[in-house]
């Protein structure tokens, strides 16, 4: 597998091991709600803070979120975001470490970045989780309108690199089904199953009983699939969904046949995309506006937020109630109000 290689590698790989582990202080007179529910914000050097969550945490934690520094060149006021690019790896390599030991068997990480050092973060990230945990670059659109002022290209997207702990175990949730993909579902010949929608018979994959000849209600015959695939459906099969009205011909009867599937049989959500568009997860300015309904001057707070529905996706997609959550580089602390209105525990 291919390795990267920078001036303090081997140093870095050993930091995790080297970083002291250190006693975390209550402060009573910062917290607040119910004290036994375990939820906790941590300040502090995050490598130390998680080298001290691992004696209690190691392999519990459902769903780690985190958005890191992009190292775009620019200083903010709460994290430096201009490291040479060595020492910007040399942060991120013992941090994913010790975020993989606190993950459980059946959890996943997501991590925010952009292009400057996505490409860089996702070969240690293959490195330390293995390649064959790595799930997918999630294209996240976080503006959505187009910048001309643009020297190159208006850029409109971050990526959310998505790892297993072990893709073995891992079990994503279906999203819920919108309105949108419900009203697919028509029903032009008014059957009393209800709604449906025209599903194709013919796919790419050879089949051994995909070849044969079907004569449409109008009588035209069919002599088989259509050049370069086979019918998906052996012809018994066909035959029987044929007399149960499950096969649709088009209004003439005419048509390359279609078999209908019923709105009312669907009994699953929808299987995540890896693209999410801002209409269903926020953006940008979405984000910034939910931090200024929380803090009176935006100018003194986190500066680059993500939006709420956007972690909430990911929560809908790796968790489940009860289940705990964890973001070491915390930020505004929206993954910790998501995680609270969702009842995860963080």
């Amino acid at each position: 597998m291919p390795t990267l290689h920078w001036l303090t590698r081997d140093e870095d790989v050993r930091a995790a091991a080297k970083t002291p582990t250190r006693l975390l202080e209550e402060a009573p007179e910062l917290g607040y709600g119910d004290r036994d529910a375990g939820n906790m914000l941590i300040q502090g050097d995050n490598l130390e803070a998680l080298k001290a969550l691992l004696p209690y945490y190691a392999g519990q934690v459902k769903c780690i979120y985190i958005d890191p520094p992009y190292n775009t060149g620019s200083a903010f006021e709460h994290y430096d975001d201009n490291l040479e690019h060595s020492m910007w790896l040399a942060m991120m390599w013992p941090r994913l470490e010790l975020l993989r030991g606190l993950l459980s068997e059946d959890g996943s990480i997501w991590v925010s970045i952009d292009d400057r050092e996505g490409h860089y973060l996702k070969i240690i990230v293959d490195e330390i989780f293995g390649r064959s945990n790595f799930l997918t670059s999630v294209i996240w659109q976080k503006i959505y309108t187009i910048k001309n002022s643009a020297k190159h290209f208006s850029d409109m997207h971050d990526f959310m690199l998505c790892f297993a702990k072990d893709s073995e175990h891992l079990k994503c949730n279906d999203l819920p089904r919108s309105t949108k993909q419900d009203n697919a579902y028509k029903n032009p010949d008014n059957d009393p199953r209800g709604p449906w929608k025209a599903t194709p018979i013919q796919a790419r994959n050879y089949y051994s009983k995909g070849e044969y000849k079907i004569e449409t209600p109008s009588g035209r015959v069919i002599e088989g699939p259509p050049s370069g695939t086979y019918w998906r459906i052996a012809k018994e099969k066909f035959i029987d969904l044929d007399k149960d009205n499950r096969v649709w011909w088009g209004k003439d009867g005419n048509n390359i046949p279609a078999q209908k599937r019923f709105l009312s049989e669907v009994t699953t959500g929808v299987v995540p995309t890896s693209l999410w568009l801002h209409q269903d997860v926020g953006h940008n300015a979405e984000a910034k506006n939910e931090v200024r309904e929380v803090f009176r001057d935006v100018n003194q707070t986190f500066l680059t937020p993500k939006p709420e529905r956007l972690i909430e996706r990911i929560f809908q997609i790796a968790t489940n109630p009860g289940d705990l959550v964890l973001d070491s580089f915390l930020g505004s602390g929206t993954t910790a109000a998501v995680a609270q209105k969702m009842g995860r525990r963080y």
